[in-house]
């Protein structure tokens, strides 16, 4: 992992630090394209493409030519800590929709003098017995290029094409299928409780009315976790920061505004 993934948007460097924003499974950096412009004022913006979404050339269709340790959650952690210490302005502020929320926590749980404080959109840590074999069906419907955001809307919807069709490169897929479901296979047999309990930075967690997470779990998170504080979006469906903005928009800067301001001086 390097630099390669990130991108710098800028915003006001006497804010709350620097801000990561963490995309879920299938998306990418730029489906946060609509939240970045208000979160500047909070503090510089980055967003980053994770491993294996940044596009589809040399990964292979097979995931068991992946050794597991590089689609590991571990390993996505380790890639998150790699640009925060490049980036290298003070502690983050680690905002993760799903798969992304995962990685933000977990890295605050490894590495809490890297990490001011998390916002996790609609993640929960116990996926136990799920598996992404279901999704195999679904997949194949799938065609080789969307031909517009149209088209992608009309196959998932307003707000999930939307997502996908940002996230794709001229229509076509930025990663694999078979990889990305190899990546949500592991939170079928293992759970993240441990790394949960350990993160001791604040954090809000949101959940979606129309939560993909198994039910009750966040409203645990929050019993769990001392530092969290729980919200929930009523009337939303996983993608809450697009599903309603404006909820969101005031969730996350009340949040913020909660943080304590300072300048990183290096």
């Amino acid at each position: 992992m390097s630099e390669t993934g990130l991108r710098d948007y800028g915003g006001r460097d006497d804010g709350v630090g620097p801000i990561v924003l963490l995309h879920g499974l299938m998306g990418r950096g730029r489906t946060w394209r609509r939240q970045i412009s208000w979160l500047r004022n909070y503090g510089r913006v980055f967003t980053l493409d994770a491993a294996w979404h940044t596009g589809s050339d040399g990964v292979p269709a097979d995931p068991t030519l992946i050794p597991p340790t590089d689609i590991a959650t571990e390993r996505f952690v380790a890639d998150v800590a790699e640009v925060l210490t490049w980036i290298d302005q003070g502690p983050a502020v680690l905002i993760g929709h799903s798969m992304g929320g995962l990685h933000a926590w977990c890295t605050a749980a490894r590495y809490p003098e890297m990490v001011s404080a998390v916002i996790v959109e609609d993640m929960a840590p116990d996926f136990r017995g799920q598996t992404t074999k279901t999704w195999t069906p679904w997949f194949d419907s799938w065609p080789d290029r969307f031909e517009s955001l149209a088209h992608a809307q009309a196959m998932f919807g307003d707000i999930a094409g939307q997502y996908f069709y940002e996230a794709f490169d001229d229509g076509r897929l930025h990663g694999t299928l078979p990889v990305w479901a190899a990546i949500a296979e592991e939170w079928g047999q293992r759970d993240f409780w441990v790394q949960w309990r350990a993160v001791s930075a604040p954090t809000l967690l949101i959940e979606a009315e129309f939560s993909v997470t198994p039910t009750g779990q966040m409203r645990n998170m929050l019993a769990a976790n001392e530092n969290a504080r729980y919200i929930r979006a009523t009337g939303a469906g996983h993608l809450v920061h697009d599903d309603a903005p404006d909820f969101y928009r005031g969730a996350v800067e009340a949040f913020l505004s909660g943080l304590t301001l300072r300048r990183y001086v290096p």
